[in-house]
């Protein structure tokens, strides 16, 4: 559904407890890019700004779906506060940088539904700063680069999200490429539900997922994963350090799968930046089916919503879809 429109009336009291001061919240800018959330620039009297996130369901996108809260699925949707507080606090425990939290209100006491208000960077994502000064993105790259390591060098106790795991609690399936088969299954039964092309090669693609990850060797090592680590998801401070957003996704998984979307979402002299030795092909080639499928399935879904930038996701999905025919020799 679109978003109702958030005022300053509805966000000066929690804007007052969060910044304080004697500040007074001048205005409220919705920030484009958000699907399942509401991202808002807040700006006060004194030019002191800050985001708040809004989790509520008129600022999901997103048609519903059977198994959306299912938190035991690792791909369900990352949507709301208790997530985030997870994945900023495991992110924060690995050294990497995340915007301060300046207030949170899960009682609703200030605003109707889960609220956060975190620091804002104004400015360009890392993604527009390498696209525009590769030379002063460098410095911005090699501390993300390091960043990525230490997710991927942390072991987590079992694979699924990050605020399930952390919790106690244990997800379906028994290894990652299970449950990226059976992500990729309900993405393709998804994808041919609404694309002919994809329809027509779904036996060979379903076949094609099965050789894949009957290939995979076993392994359970479970490092820290983004879920979706476009160059668009990292911010900059400063002082020039990567700062993550969208953490909500953050799970404990095969690195491969970060990889995976790093290589799909940038060019190889973006990616290369980033590389790293050791990822297992076999998990890559599984992978790669699957995020394809996946993007092609989600933004089709959305389109069946009203999601505004409606050309954009169509862009998406057929390039994807396309891609993923091309995996199984369907052009």
């Amino acid at each position: 559904m679109a978003p109702r429109t958030v005022t300053r009336d509805h966000l000066a009291g929690a804007a007052r407890a969060a910044l304080g001061g004697g500040r007074r919240l001048e205005t409220v800018e919705r920030l484009a890019g958000g699907t399942r959330k509401g991202v808002y620039r807040l700006t006060m009297d004194d030019a002191t700004t800050a985001i708040a996130y809004l989790w509520e369901a008129s600022e999901n996108y997103w048609p519903a779906a059977e198994g959306d809260d299912d938190r035991t699925d690792p791909f369900s949707p990352g949507s709301g506060l208790d997530l985030y507080e997870a994945a900023h606090a495991r992110l924060e425990s690995l050294g990497l940088r995340v915007p301060e939290v300046h207030l949170t209100d899960r009682d609703r006491a200030r605003y109707p539904a889960d609220l956060a208000i975190l620091e804002d960077f104004p400015g360009e994502d890392l993604l527009d700063l390498l696209n525009r000064d590769p030379h002063t993105a460098e410095p911005t790259m090699a501390r993300l680069a390091e960043g990525l390591a230490a997710m991927g060098s942390h072991r987590g106790p079992s694979f699924g999200k990050v605020g399930l795991i952390d919790a106690g609690g244990v997800s379906r399936g028994t290894s990652c490429e299970e449950a990226a088969l059976d992500f990729g299954l309900y993405c393709l039964a998804e994808a041919a539900s609404r694309d002919r092309r994809i329809a027509e090669a779904s036996d060979r693609l379903e076949e094609r997922l099965h050789e894949l990850v009957a290939a995979v060797r076993p392994r359970a090592e479970y490092s820290v994963v983004h879920g979706e680590l476009g160059l668009d998801h990292v911010l900059v401070d400063r002082d020039g350090n990567p700062v993550l957003i969208d953490t909500e996704d953050l799970m404990y998984f095969d690195a491969e799968w970060e990889h995976v979307f790093l290589r799909l979402r940038h060019p190889e002299g973006h990616y290369r930046r980033l590389a790293v030795e050791g990822l297992d092909e076999d998990r890559l080639a599984l992978y790669t089916l699957t995020q394809r499928l996946s993007l092609t399935a989600g933004p089709l879904r959305l389109l069946e919503g009203d999601f505004p930038d409606r050309a954009f996701m169509q862009e998406i999905a057929e390039h994807h879809g396309n891609e993923a025919l091309a995996l199984v020799s369907v052009v």
